[in-house]
């Protein structure tokens, strides 16, 4: 296993895998683009898949944790081309459902994908979906960045896949995937929260969603993650984070 790749979480049953193809190049800061995968029992859901130009090497990357059939599920946070853009190659290569916000839908066309009877999409409150022995919560994240957004926590291994929420750009990381020094980490948050997030009153409402839940990870579709006590950290934060229309006065 490469660079490209971090487990999270396997207890011999449940397997959560982080993957990191990207198809831009950097210099000196890094947004790198995350996409992930859950296993139970040989069966897979692949979260935020990315954009057709990394579909061969992240179809190569998947394959060797779970059979390309035995994908259930794909799930898409929001609509943008570094999540959704390779639906169409999804579409054609497994028998997966997928899922998103009701409000993207109809976009999925523009991406090549026309099959909408596969497609399963969410209400704003979100849904509950059993998993194997477990299940997946899909939570609300509206204007977090995009106006049809969600997070979807795994029950089993309390990992909360944030999309946007949590991204940061970066000095090229290399090997590691994880924040070290959250307080070193926060000029590389606050550069990319401040412009994407909708506002402070928006972020409280999911920080206050994520606290109910028992979480071990916050995993970002962009950036490093969040582990043990930066989970707590990162969500002090973004509770506090001003951002958005906060910033009206001075974007009009």
């Amino acid at each position: 296993m490469g660079n490209n790749e971090k487990i999270l979480y396997d207890d011999g049953i449940h397997k959560c895998v982080m993957f990191s193809f990207d198809d831009e190049s950097h210099e000196d800061s890094f947004l790198s683009v995350n996409q992930y995968l859950i296993v139970q029992n040989g069966m897979g859901v692949l979260i935020d898949p990315g954009s057709a130009a990394i579909f061969n090497e992240l179809y190569e990357a998947v394959s060797r944790h779970v059979e390309i059939d035995n994908i259930k599920f794909v799930f898409f946070s929001h609509q943008d081309p570094d999540v959704s853009g390779s639906i169409s190659e999804w579409s054609v290569s497994t028998k997966a459902k997928f899922i998103m916000s009701g409000l993207w839908v109809r976009f999925m066309s523009h991406y090549g994908f026309m099959d909408m009877g596969r497609i399963m999409s969410l209400p704003d409150h979100g849904a509950k979906l059993s998993f194997g022995n477990d299940y997946l919560k899909f939570i609300p994240a509206h204007f977090l960045h995009s106006p049809g957004n969600f997070s979807l926590y795994d029950t089993r291994s309390k990992i909360v896949f944030s999309g946007d929420i949590g991204a940061a750009v970066v000095p090229s990381p290399d090997s590691y995937k994880h924040v070290e020094n959250f307080a070193q980490h926060e000029e590389y948050l606050h550069a990319f929260h401040k412009r994407y997030m909708g506002s402070n009153k928006l972020c409280r409402a999911w920080a206050s969603s994520i606290e109910k839940l028992d979480v071990n990870i916050i995993a970002p579709q962009h950036g490093l993650i969040f582990e043990k006590e930066n989970v707590g950290l990162f969500l002090e934060w973004i509770k506090e984070l001003q951002c958005g229309s906060d910033y009206m006065n001075e974007l009009y």
